[in-house]
């Protein structure tokens, strides 16, 4: 692991070092910022996203967090004794740092396969709307009739645009959250 302070921080962002800083935290499992300025928190976050183009998860608990929360592709707040900031200026809002565990692994999982599934099915429900839409022009000799109501059209795009997400986001879990939080390489298969 890596763990860098404010003062060092100040000399590397400032003297042109940050490749060095990136090639040396390439080489660590855990890189850790203490005692750093919210300026410098985001500019390291700017920093890895920039370099590296990986997506970057930023986690606060206070308001000197909201820079860096608000720099990363995905931000966590962590609601405790430092305010409310950080939680208002991030994405996912969770009450004690042992959650974030069940957040990325469990309803990270759930949320990739409910995502893919959904655009599958998007993509599909138009495809089939407009072929039908398609045939039945060679019908009607091209003339731009239309072959259903308006209203059915609003009532079939409602329904099945409508009702399929909500079950899919209720009842789709293809694999128990007990299983995910033992195997976290399930994860990666998610991806």
């Amino acid at each position: 692991g890596l763990v860098i302070d404010g003062r060092t921080l100040t000399v590397i962002l400032q003297g042109g070092l940050e490749e060095k800083l990136l090639e040396l935290s390439r080489h660590c499992r855990a890189v850790l910022c203490c005692r750093s300025t919210p300026l410098q928190k985001s500019m390291v976050v700017k920093l890895v996203r920039r370099q590296l183009q990986v997506m970057t998860l930023s986690i606060g608990d206070g308001a000197n967090d909201v820079s860096m929360i608000q720099a990363a592709d995905v931000g966590v707040g962590i609601s405790g004794q430092e305010g409310m900031q950080a939680v208002m200026a991030s994405d996912f809002a969770i009450s004690r740092f042992k959650h974030l565990k069940k957040l990325l692994l469990v309803h990270g999982h759930w949320c990739y396969a409910r995502l893919a599934k959904m655009v599958i099915y998007f993509f599909y429900k138009n495809v089939c709307y407009v072929n039908l839409l398609f045939w039945y022009q060679f019908f009607c000799g091209f003339s731009g009739s239309t072959m259903v109501d308006y209203w059915q059209m609003i009532f079939f795009n409602l329904f099945f645009t409508s009702v399929p997400p909500l079950l899919f986001g209720v009842l789709d879990k293809d694999v128990s959250a007990e299983t995910l939080l033992r195997l976290p390489e399930l994860y990666k298969n998610g991806q």
